[in-house]
C-alpha cells in the first residue's frame, strides 16, 4: 500500500505542476548555430527503440511474438524538456535526462500501446521546448521544424533501411503530433506510400477533418488507412483556449471508436497508472466538439486528481489497453483487406 501510494503522490504533485495557470519560462533567441548537432539515424544509438533494442516493457508487451509481428509502429513522443528556466529551444538527444524520460515515460507509458501490432521504432530527436508553442513568432516555429527535421529524416532511414514494404503504424502525443501531422503529409497523403498505412494515431493536438487531400478520420473500428485523434479533458470543463485549439477539430471516441458520442465503464478497457497496473472499467466518457470529456478515473487513492481538469498528459495512457486491442484489430484488418 505505502509503494503503491507513493506513486500516486508523485502522480499528484506531476499533475499540479503541469496544472499552473501561467508560466514564465526563461529564453533567449533562437539561432540555428546554437542548436544541437544533427544526428545521423543510420547509426543505431540515436534511435530510443528498434525491434533490435527494446525496452523491458516492450519486450513484456509483445512476449516472445514480437518476431512474428508483420506491421511496423513509427511512434514519435510528446515534449519533455519543460523546465522554465532551461533556455534552450531544443534538446541534444544525447542529453541523459532527457533520454531516460523517453524511456521511461514516452515509451513505457504510451508506445508500449501499440507494441503488440507490430514493430516499434523510436528515434530520438531534437525537441523543442515547451515554451515553443507559447512563442511561435519569436523562435518557436523555427524550433519546432528543427525538430521535424530529425523526425522527417529517421522516417527516411526507417524507410531506406527497416520497412521493407511492410504495413505502418504511425503514432503519436502532442508534440509528436505536430511533426506526425506534417509526416503524414510528406509521405503518405495522397502518395503511394499510403497504401502501407494501417492507421494514425494522432494524438494530443487538434487536427482538423480536412487537414489532409486523401487521409480520412476513421469512423469505424476495424477501418484502415485513416487517421483517429483526440484531446482529453474532465467532463464540463474546458480549457481556457478551448475555441482556437479544439472547437471543430477530430475527436474520435477512443473506447468505442464509431460515432458514438459516450461510452459506459463497461465498455472501457483500461488504463496504464504509473504503478504498471491496468485498471478497467475505469471511466465513462461524452464525446463533444473537439474534446472528450471523461469522468473522474476509478482507481485507488484517486482524491489525489480531484481536482485536476486538465487529462491532456492521460491522453494516451488512460486508454492504453483500448488502444492495444484496437490497434491490433486494424492491423488483422489491413492484411485481411490484402487477401481480398
Amino acid at each position: 500500500m505505502r509503494y503503491l501510494k507513493s506513486h500516486f503522490i508523485k502522480l499528484f504533485f506531476i499533475l499540479m505542476i503541469c496544472s499552473s495557470c501561467e508560466v514564465t519560462y526563461r529564453t533567449v533567441s533562437f539561432t540555428e548555430k546554437n542548436s544541437p548537432p544533427k544526428p545521423d539515424f543510420h547509426d543505431e544509438v540515436n534511435w530510443a527503440v528498434l525491434p533490435s533494442k527494446y525496452t523491458k516493457k516492450l519486450e513484456e508487451v509483445t512476449s516472445d511474438a514480437a518476431e512474428d509481428l508483420k506491421a511496423d509502429v513509427f511512434y514519435v513522443y510528446p515534449t519533455l524538456i519543460t523546465d522554465k528556466k532551461d533556455t534552450r529551444w531544443n534538446s541534444s538527444i544525447n542529453d541523459v535526462e532527457q533520454q531516460e524520460k523517453v524511456l521511461n515515460k514516452a515509451v513505457h507509458f504510451q508506445a508500449s500501446a501499440w507494441a503488440a501490432s507490430g514493430k516499434v521504432y523510436v528515434p530520438y530527436y531534437r525537441q523543442a521546448h515547451i515554451r515553443s508553442y507559447r512563442m511561435l513568432e519569436n523562435g518557436g516555429t523555427e524550433a519546432l521544424m528543427l525538430a521535424y527535421s530529425d523526425v522527417k529524416a529517421a522516417f527516411e532511414v526507417y524507410l531506406k533501411k527497416y520497412n521493407q514494404g511492410r504495413p505502418i503504424i504511425i503514432a503519436s502525443h502532442s508534440q509528436g503530433t505536430t511533426h506526425t501531422r506534417l509526416l503524414l503529409k510528406d509521405f503518405f497523403d495522397d502518395k503511394p506510400l499510403q497504401k502501407q498505412l494501417v492507421a494514425a494515431y494522432l494524438i494530443g493536438i487538434g487536427i482538423d477533418k480536412n487537414e489532409f487531400k486523401t487521409i480520412k478520420p476513421m469512423i469505424q473500428a476495424s477501418e484502415t488507412g485513416g487517421f483517429v485523434s483526440w484531446n482529453t479533458y474532465k467532463k464540463n470543463k474546458l480549457p481556457k483556449k478551448y475555441d482556437r485549439w479544439y472547437k471543430g477539430k477530430v475527436s474520435s471516441n477512443p473506447v468505442t471508436w464509431d460515432t458514438s458520442r459516450s461510452s459506459s465503464r463497461d465498455e472501457h478497457k483500461g488504463f496504464l497508472f504509473s504503478n504498471d497496473k491496468i485498471y478497467d472499467k475505469a471511466l465513462k466518457l461524452h464525446v463533444i466538439d473537439g474534446m472528450v470529456w471523461t469522468t473522474l478515473p476509478r482507481f485507488p487513492l484517486r482524491v489525489f486528481i480531484m481536482f485536476k481538469k486538465n487529462y491532456h498528459i492521460g491522453d494516451v495512457n488512460l486508454f492504453w489497453k483500448d488502444i492495444q486491442e484496437n490497434a491490433v484489430l486494424r492491423t488483422n484488418s489491413w492484411f485481411e483487406k490484402q487477401r481480398n
